[in-house]
């Protein structure tokens, strides 16, 4: 079985396990340092993932969000990055917008990424190089030509005039609680771009950042760099994804 069939399995899997738990008030704890809270349905997810991801791939490396993580990983060529329920806010509330994220990355770059919304029935998948697609079919980015009036996934404080030089941009801000499935919604061309500027956690953008990429969008940090995974400590300064005029707008715009 190539990789990305593994993440497809196993996404499809954890959405079953995920489902089992959602909207029959699961037991609920707050991390430690204000890091939100985790459900007993992630907990039992990355088990899932865990047995059949790093069971099949032995010798990747593994990174979740709910996992503790170590240094080992850094010495693997290929490591399995997860975020087992990325939205879990939105899960605890009944809400159906949250995310399965997996990814493989290759000495930095991400290969193959798939984002699952079992309960949307929305599969998106890419490999690099091979394009991106949902359910099977492939998606594009908009062709959104200028920020002013663009669609922008974004939370309100992304807008406030102390991130911009000059006038904010006149964009229609909308706002998805998974940053994995903001990516992918950019990826489908149903939104011109998504953009977070605090430091990005890895397992929130790994997959989706490959599945917007394959569609066509431009992606980078907030300053305009390529992402890199797998770093010692794993996150990302924000993340911008867009068709090309709108990000490149976006980032010469920010302070």
């Amino acid at each position: 079985m190539n990789d990305l069939q593994l993440l497809i399995d196993a996404a499809v899997a954890a959405g079953d396990v995920a489902s089992s738990y959602w909207n029959k008030s699961p037991e609920v704890w707050e991390k430690d340092d204000d890091a939100g809270p985790v459900t007993e349905a992630d907990l039992a997810v990355n088990t899932l993932l865990h047995e059949q991801l790093a069971g099949e791939r032995p010798d990747y490396g593994w990174l979740s969000e709910e996992s503790e993580d170590g240094a080992a990983r850094l010495d693997c060529e290929k490591v399995l990055i997860v975020d087992p329920i990325d939205g879990t806010r939105s899960f605890i509330a009944g809400e159906k917008t949250w995310a399965h994220s997996l990814a493989i990355a290759q000495n930095g770059q991400v290969t193959e990424a798939v984002v699952y919304l079992p309960l949307l029935d929305k599969l998106y998948a890419a490999s690099i190089g091979g394009g991106a697609s949902l359910n099977g079919q492939p998606i594009n980015k908009s062709d959104q030509q200028q920020v002013d009036g663009a669609t922008v996934l974004s939370a309100k404080g992304s807008l406030l005039p102390q991130y911009w030089q000059g006038e904010v941009p006149l964009v229609k801000r909308h706002f998805r609680p998974s940053l994995a499935y903001r990516l992918a919604l950019v990826a489908e061309g149903r939104f011109d771009a998504m953009m977070t500027l605090r430091d990005t956690w890895e397992w929130d953008i790994a997959a989706g950042a490959l599945i917007a990429s394959e569609a066509g969008a431009c992606v980078t940090d907030k300053a305009g760099g390529a992402p890199v995974f797998n770093n010692a400590v794993p996150k990302l300064p924000g993340i911008l994804a867009g068709t090309a005029a709108v990000h490149s707008d976006l980032v010469s715009r920010l302070k």
